[in-house]
């Protein structure tokens, strides 16, 4: 059985979360390369919601790609984060 890993922040993907884990985030919240990737920990899903604004993606990858309008920091200073 060989499940995927997904980081919440940009979507990559690992076989293990040993090597995700062990990876620098170019979406990482501190910035870019300044923090790991974090494991989504939610289910697979055919569709993904950003947690801020409701915008939703069939993908990780492609929803944690766009600015959040309704993101803490501000609108569009920060990316969508998936919902569990």
């Amino acid at each position: 059985m060989s499940d995927n890993y997904y980081c919440k922040y940009c979507g990559a993907s690992s076989s293990s979360v040993t090597n995700l884990t062990g990876g620098m985030c170019p979406r990482h919240p501190n910035g870019s390369h300044r923090g790991h990737h974090a494991p989504y920990q939610g289910g697979k899903k055919s569709t993904y919601t950003c947690q801020f604004c409701g915008t939703t993606s069939s993908g990780i990858q492609n929803l944690t790609a766009g600015v959040c309008q309704g993101h803490p920091n501000g609108a569009n200073k920060g990316h969508h984060e998936p919902m569990l």
